[in-house]
């Protein structure tokens, strides 16, 4: 008789969490037994594999994956999955073991950090369905990017450039990310930038930073864009104009409760697009480096289906 395929495809990064996930992963493969989900385990060996790996269990039949990892991972298994054509994403389950540094999309979908609960989460396949952002660039010089929580632009992108340069060497952790975000704070200047939002609004002028995104949290915990509804099918916008370092400094404690956003200096808005004049911006996405020069943002409604809820 032919062996059935096991029903869940682990894509596994070591690095995770700055080596935290090579750690823990015997506690984690004992947790994922005892549950008694089968599996078939792959371990992500660079920048990208992810996005191979999450190709390779779609191509052999899998619908229904496992990320053990962070922010960046997960990132990686999305493109994966909107970047082959062997099944409908729509088709797919995710799963999530959170064992990066961030962890910002298991905040929206109340992922349990505890690795026991978040396997009991998705043995027990609770799942929400939820919308996918995609960035596309000037010139095509980089490929299409799809995010599944936040992508940023400004200052931002330029923390997050600084922060997966540390954790290539495997020195990422909190504690180092406030240092990064300090530090870039000290010799950041706002950006000229020129974008339109939709049909609703035109900005040409110096920005601190721009967050798009599906998901509430970016940055550890911050909470960017505290109206954000999953599935909505829009993109929640947070403009932060020009604003002075001892500003930012002042509002930093309000950014991880969403206050902040009543500050004059900062727009909220909602839409399904939004598109930047030519520009050699860089920008982030999931907390990932993942190019320059962003041309035009939209959004994929109701696009995969997620293991977490939105109570």
């Amino acid at each position: 008789m032919e062996k059935a395929e096991p029903r869940w495809g682990l894509i596994v990064n070591p690095n995770a969490g700055s080596g935290k996930c090579k750690k823990n992963w015997p506690t984690i493969q004992k947790l994922l037994k005892r549950a008694k989900l089968k599996t078939e385990i792959e371990f992500t060996e660079r920048k990208g594999h992810a996005i191979e790996i999450t190709k390779q269990f779609i191509k052999k039949g899998f619908h229904k994956l496992i990320v053990v990892g962070g922010d960046g991972t997960l990132n990686e298994v999305v493109n994966g999955i909107f970047t082959q054509n062997e099944a409908e994403p729509k088709s797919m389950v995710l799963g999530m073991v959170p064992v990066g540094t961030g962890n910002d999309w298991c905040r929206t979908f109340h992922v349990p950090t505890k690795y026991i609960d978040a396997i009991k989460l998705i043995r027990d396949e609770k799942t929400v369905v939820q919308d996918i952002g995609l960035v596309d660039f000037h010139n095509n010089t980089f490929p299409n990017r799809y995010f599944a929580n936040v992508a940023g632009i400004g200052f931002d992108a330029t923390v997050a450039h600084s922060a997966n340069k540390l954790k290539d060497q495997g020195k990422g952790n909190a504690l180092s990310y406030m240092l990064i975000l300090l530090k870039t704070l000290l010799k950041y200047n706002s950006k000229p930038m020129q974008l339109k939002v939709g049909e609703q609004a035109n900005y040409k002028e110096r920005m601190f930073s721009i967050g798009i995104g599906i998901g509430k949290y970016n940055g550890g915990g911050m909470k960017q864009l505290p109206n954000a509804i999953v599935n909505d099918g829009l993109l929640d916008i947070t403009i932060i104009k020009k604003i002075s370092k001892w500003t930012v400094i002042k509002e930093l404690k309000n950014l991880y409760d969403g206050s902040f956003l009543s500050h004059p200096k900062i727009d909220a808005l909602q839409d399904t697009t939004i598109s930047f004049a030519e520009n050699q911006l860089k920008i982030e996405a999931d907390g990932e480096s993942v190019g320059q020069g962003p041309r035009n943002f939209s959004i994929l409604t109701k696009a995969l289906r997620v293991v977490g809820s939105i109570k």
